[in-house]
């Protein structure tokens, strides 16, 4: 391949905060940020095996029913939702990573490079070739699968058909979009005409219907049967992470807002779906490519998240950086001065500890001591003074020996005869 790929450059995000650039200054420059029709840049980086992205198990391509799906739903994508009660959620580094590459149009997909496939996305779109493994035609689906929630349910090999992506599903039948063929795909009007018509099957599989051609949503005439299936199946979760992705890869990337917007509304101010706002907050907000867009949607679901303190996805290094500050402002004050009290305190007890050795000797600077200390060794009953037990004493101790030589002789008995 030669120096085919010599000037592909990607650093692999590592944490959370290098895969979210909502708040901050984004690592992809802002002209790279495509409008509706998804990455038309060059070719992007394959995926180093994206932990966790909707509608893959661990990597292994499906191509029959996957109960893995249920299984992937549960796990990464799904993990807060059944503990968000009694404990703060945390944001998952391989959803955060899966959606960054998306946003980023896949760096390190060589595949894109290598070849062009046989546009065989566009083929089903046109309605030249059957799905694989089932072997059915998209206006098949379109009319005789419309309504029919329980195929729509229990069959996972055609998700990945409808709503094609440059990452492998779990369906290894269905190939992966190229560039080529994404601009391919948008230029033909019949594909397109299709296209949508699947996605108002899908919304009205959940409950939702699209009300203008801006992508506009409200509920549909059976929302409150779908929307509890919806809360109660989890791994449709993956389907809408799928649907959202594909939107923005063949020309409607606008879409994503309105319907982002309206889950979020029925799961934390409706409380219709809660279930979903797991999903919702860590995976369909960051499909969306426009950092404005994500901090509207954001900004809004903080506003109605409950309990608050529980919110993670906002900007706390910088909204609570100004109460923080004001905090630490306060602590070095306090310190000062819970430090000075402290010096104080152990001046107090040296000086104290100092007079209680000075008294004994009767010095000068003893009297400037409180009173208290003296009345404790003078309250002490004490013999008749004795010369034998002055002398020992008297040379007893070298630092007390200019002191001795300089008081009255009755000082130093005195002082002898009370240490005994």
């Amino acid at each position: 391949m030669g120096n085919l790929l010599g000037g592909v450059s990607f650093r692999e995000p590592t944490t959370v905060e290098d895969c979210d650039s909502t708040w901050q200054t984004d690592s992809e420059p802002e002209p790279e940020e495509p409008g509706p029709g998804g990455g038309s840049e060059g070719p992007g980086q394959e995926p180093e095996q994206p932990a966790q992205p909707p509608e893959r198990a661990g990597g292994r391509p499906r191509a029959s029913s996957a109960p893995d799906e249920d299984a992937e739903a549960a796990g990464a994508e799904q993990g807060g939702d059944s503990t968000e009660a009694t404990a703060k959620p945390k944001r998952s580094f391989y959803a955060a990573r899966d959606l960054y590459k998306y946003r980023h149009q896949y760096p390190q997909n060589f595949k894109d490079i290598r070849y062009q496939n046989d546009l065989s996305n566009l083929r089903f779109y046109k309605n030249k070739i059957p799905f694989k493994p089932d072997g059915v035609y998209i206006e098949e689906v379109l009319n005789k699968w419309k309504g029919d929630y329980e195929k729509l349910e229990h069959n996972h090999t055609y998700i990945q058909w409808l709503f094609p992506l440059r990452e492998q599903g779990l369906n290894f039948y269905a190939k992966e979009l190229t560039t080529y063929e994404i601009e391919e795909f948008k230029k033909t009007k019949e594909a397109i005409r299709r296209f949508l018509l699947a996605y108002k099957m899908m919304l009205e599989f959940f409950g939702i219907k699209l009300t203008d051609k801006t992508g506009n949503v409200a509920r549909a005439v059976n929302w409150q049967e779908r929307f509890q299936h919806l809360n109660e199946s989890q791994h449709n979760y993956l389907r809408i992470t799928r649907i959202l992705k594909s939107l923005g890869e063949l020309g409607y990337e606008s879409f994503k807002s309105p319907l982002v917007k309206f889950i979020l509304h029925e799961a934390l101010v409706e409380n219709t779906i809660p279930n979903i706002k797991q999903s919702a907050l860590e995976y369909f907000v960051y499909t969306i490519r426009d950092r404005r867009e994500r901090r509207k949607l954001l900004r809004f679901a903080q506003k109605h998240y409950t309990p608050s303190e529980n919110f993670i996805w906002g900007p706390p290094r910088k909204e609570q950086s100004e109460g923080s500050k004001a905090q630490k402002m306060s602590s070095p004050l306090a310190s000062s001065h819970n430090s000075q009290t402290s010096m104080h305190k152990k001046a107090k007890d040296s000086k104290n500890s100092s007079s209680a050795v000075h008294l004994n000797s009767k010095t000068a600077e003893e009297k400037k001591v409180a009173p208290k200390e003296p009345v404790e060794e003078t309250d002490r009953p004490s013999p008749e003074p004795s010369n034998e037990a002055a002398k020992p004493r008297n040379t007893e101790k070298d630092s007390n020996a200019e002191n001795v030589n300089s008081q009255p002789e009755k000082t130093g008995n005195s002082w002898s005869v009370r240490q005994t």
